[in-house]
């Protein structure tokens, strides 16, 4: 399958750890120009000389809050100065804390809210404008298996990332007139093999708050293809619908999560 992404230019939020370095990795793999977006630039450097090792025609790390519409703006400049456009952003970031929701605070929903879905319309309309004018792009956003199926002690990341689901298939009817396609990938739980493969803003680096390995083996049972996630599951979904191998799918929500959810 011809993926036509060699020397395209890439952006990847919060690529340094987990899901986005396996998402950098793989871009790399298929010769991408990569300009990665995180908080952390020390472990996207990381990340960066991996994907420079495997192929990738030229990586750069912007040290960026997704948050901040400033430091997106320059993280976009970045990336068009040095590889004159951007023809795929991948909205990565993400971050939660596993708590009911009779436990959790406004501020923590006001940090979710942030994280999870402002720092995607902040990237987005950045990227609009840059897509727009030359009639081409993809955008993939990165969702959850939680916004499709609801989960305890995720209440409020899972409806912000339901809101991600909509917001991207408005943002699709929106812009396929400029040749613009937008989809999600909702991965469900993906758990890095090493420690090196998380940065310390990882949410990942406090694993207590997530599961004890008897809790993930027992999640990995109830799974139709019996086992967990790993990073390069999402990334392969991801970087095909970032391709031309994909050039007429749009508006689309993909779980890939195990089978955990079943929506068709």
């Amino acid at each position: 399958m011809y993926l036509n992404l060699k020397r395209k230019s890439v952006v990847v939020t919060g690529g340094g750890s987990n899901i986005g370095r396996a998402i950098v990795l793989t871009f790399a793999v298929e010769g991408a120009h990569i300009t990665v977006g995180d908080l952390d630039d020390r472990q996207a450097e990381k990340v960066a000389e991996l994907a420079r090792k495997k192929g990738a025609a030229s990586v750069q790390v912007i040290k960026t809050d997704v948050t901040d519409m400033d430091q997106v703006k320059a993280m976009f400049k970045a990336a068009t100065d040095k590889h004159g456009t951007v023809d795929v952003l991948v909205n990565n970031v993400g971050w939660d804390q596993f708590m009911f929701f009779t436990q959790t605070t406004p501020d923590l929903w006001q940090k979710i809210i942030q994280i999870n879905y402002v720092g995607m319309l902040n990237c987005t309309k950045c990227v609009l404008d840059i897509m727009i004018p030359k009639n081409t792009g993809a955008i993939v956003s990165i969702s959850s298996d939680a916004s499709r199926a609801g989960e305890p002690r995720e209440a409020v990341y899972g409806g912000v990332k339901a809101a991600i689901n909509s917001f991207m298939k408005t943002i699709a009817k929106e812009n396929g007139r400029y040749g613009i396609r937008c989809n999600v990938v909702c991965p469900g739980v993906t758990v890095p093999q090493e420690t090196d493969e998380i940065g310390g803003t990882s949410m990942w680096t406090k694993k207590d708050s997530f599961f004890t390995p008897e809790q993930f083996e027992r999640v990995a049972k109830a799974l139709p293809l019996r086992r967990l996630g790993r990073g390069e599951d999402t990334a392969n979904a991801v970087v095909f619908l970032a391709s031309s191998a994909a050039s007429y799918v749009t508006g689309q929500v993909l779980s890939v999560s195990g089978g955990y959810t079943m929506i068709g």
